[in-house]
């Protein structure tokens, strides 16, 4: 039916969009301004945080009601959140002055940032940086303009060959590793794409993110500034199935990176939850599982204790019985309705798989038909010191 490739190039792939970053100095010589622009006005959809505090990034673009753009500007180091008003009015003014200093027209502009909460923007410095922008696709540039504690740029694309002949392309960068649990998307995420999208954007976007970026936790904290932008320019060639499948592998490619990048973190883990009363309550045990302390640390030690795992789950809420339940690490089985399998042997069996960069806990409530994939991380040192500097 379709035919998908990994490419070169993250948003530099696709045709018609441009990006960059510059220095502006809020980072020590590394890139920390960037924007994504595109040459025709593109449809856009987006997933916000849930928390109650939203950056006044995106209550302005939420006040404006934007469904149209071709234009992004990206910051790290400052979330221009709990800033007030003024933190509103600081955008409105960056945005129009690219509007008056950019080397192409812009429309219905839209700003995005990421880095410390409570601090109001240094406009004089961003305004310099918006002067130096250059006109060019580099995507290494603009995936590093938005890091802050990540490790490594996270970034990816896709061609998509239909069955007519036709064919789009899709590419995304991410940011992402601490404050990683979202409610709605990631910390995050851009997605280009020129795929000629005639269903409801929105919607599909929504769907994939549910099963990649709201899947995921580092350290069970929902940003106040997570966002993930679709935007299409519709020059490529569109079907449905194709797209949704070019979207899910764009996005959950994106989701793990963040997770094996979250701060100090050695494993991802996966929670195969079944078996639960309905699917929101599989989501939910999964989440409690990812999100549990003593579960990242048995983690980070490499440490079988299927017990912190039974407990986590009777503690989420959640409808369950222990003589329907069954917990496995990979294909080892430890606990079977009642019955504990965990001499020994199976505690070395166990132990090894934890060895493993990645690993999959299976967990069946043998309740319902109610099914979820959680992935998480362990708990390191590296974690607490890195948070501890966060600031400096």
């Amino acid at each position: 039916m379709f035919r998908i490739i990994p490419i070169k190039g993250g948003i530099s792939a696709v045709d018609g969009f441009f990006c960059s970053g510059v220095k502006a100095g809020f980072k020590k010589d590394e890139y920390d301004v960037g924007y994504i622009y595109s040459d025709t006005l593109c449809d856009v959809a987006y997933t916000f945080t849930t928390n109650k505090f939203q950056a006044a990034p995106l209550k302005h673009t939420l006040k404006n009601n934007i469904k149209q753009t071709n234009f992004l500007l990206l910051n790290s180091k400052n979330a221009n959140a709990l800033t007030g008003e003024e933190g509103i009015k600081d955008v409105e003014e960056l945005l129009n002055f690219c509007k008056d200093n950019f080397k192409n027209d812009i429309t219905n502009p839209i700003m995005s940032s990421t880095g410390v909460i409570g601090v109001r923007l240094d406009k004089d410095k961003i305004k310099q940086a918006i002067k130096t922008f250059e006109f060019e696709k580099n995507n290494d540039k603009v995936s590093h303009a938005i890091m802050t504690t990540d490790s490594y740029p996270k970034t990816i694309a896709f061609e998509v060959t239909l069955q007519n002949g036709e064919s789009f392309r899709i590419g995304a960068i991410a940011k992402g590793a601490g404050m990683i649990n979202p409610a709605m998307a990631t910390m995050l995420c851009f997605v280009v794409t020129d795929a000629n999208i005639t269903d409801d954007m929105k919607t599909i976007l929504n769907e994939v993110v549910e099963i990649s970026f709201n899947s995921i936790s580092v350290d069970g904290d929902t940003s106040t500034n997570d966002s993930c932008f679709l935007l299409t320019n519709k020059k490529g060639g569109y079907d449905k199935d194709a797209f949704k499948e070019a979207l899910r592998l764009t996005l959950q490619k994106l989701a793990f990176d963040i997770v094996k990048d979250g701060e100090g973190a050695n494993k991802l883990v996966a929670f195969d939850i079944k078996g639960a009363k309905n699917k929101q309550e599989a989501q939910k045990i999964g989440k409690t599982l990812s999100n549990s302390l003593l579960v990242k640390t048995a983690i980070f030690g490499e440490d079988p204790n299927w017990g912190r795992i039974a407990s986590t789950i009777g503690a989420s809420g959640c409808e369950c019985d222990e003589t329907k339940l069954t917990i496995s690490f990979e294909d080892v089985l430890v606990y079977d309705k009642g019955e504990i399998y965990f001499d020994s042997e199976t505690e070395t069996k166990a132990a090894k798989i934890m060895q493993r960069d990645e690993f999959r806990i299976v967990c069946d409530l043998g309740i319902g038909d109610g099914e979820f994939i959680s992935y998480g991380c362990d708990l390191s040192y590296e974690y607490v010191k890195i948070n501890a500097d966060y600031r400096t």
